[in-house]
């Protein structure tokens, strides 16, 4: 992210699982480029599934409600969903290779995990009433382990918009 283009509704951007969205946005874009006129809105389609899943990750973030952040996150699981399902049937029927189709899958695998276990902890967070509809921007975003990538979400989340003492 530009330090100097940064504000409370660009921080989604720090958050892994928007730029593992933006990255299973590019492989999608990958294995369809190129198919027949015939199989155009099939690939537009998956496209567009793929693409949903990034925009409604910032789109929650940028709401100002825990409840509209959580609805916005179970619409780009739901997402994940239609673009493995697509992916799947074009894998079983010769439309992508099965190293191809192993990239998606494992990417969409971990993006799921990803997504699963922010809501989760932000469903936690609204039922004890820990959630802070006030944005707080801090400099720096927290440096954590990679492996634990959830965590670090969170904790960004927790110093940019939940707010102190939030986060476990």
């Amino acid at each position: 992210m530009n330090a100097e283009r940064r504000n409370k509704n660009r921080g989604y951007q720090q958050l892994l699982v928007w730029q593992d969205a933006i990255e299973l946005y590019g492989l999608a874009f990958k294995a369809v480029r190129g198919w027949p006129f015939e199989q155009k809105k099939l690939a537009s389609q998956s496209i567009a599934s793929a693409d949903s899943v990034h925009r409604n990750i910032a789109e929650g973030y940028c709401r100002r409600t825990v409840r509209e952040y959580l609805q916005h996150l179970n619409i780009a699981l739901g997402s994940l969903g239609e673009t493995l399902s697509g992916f799947i049937a074009y894998s079983r029927n010769g439309q992508i290779g099965p190293a191809e189709f192993e990239q998606l899958d494992l990417l969409i695998f971990r993006l799921e995990n990803r997504l699963l276990k922010l809501v989760e902890a932000l469903e936690r967070k609204r039922d004890a009433g820990d959630w802070t509809e006030t944005l707080i921007v801090q400099e720096d975003p927290p440096e954590s382990d990679p492996d634990h990538a959830t965590n670090r979400d969170l904790q960004f989340l927790q110093a940019n918009v939940i707010g102190e003492g939030a986060v476990e």
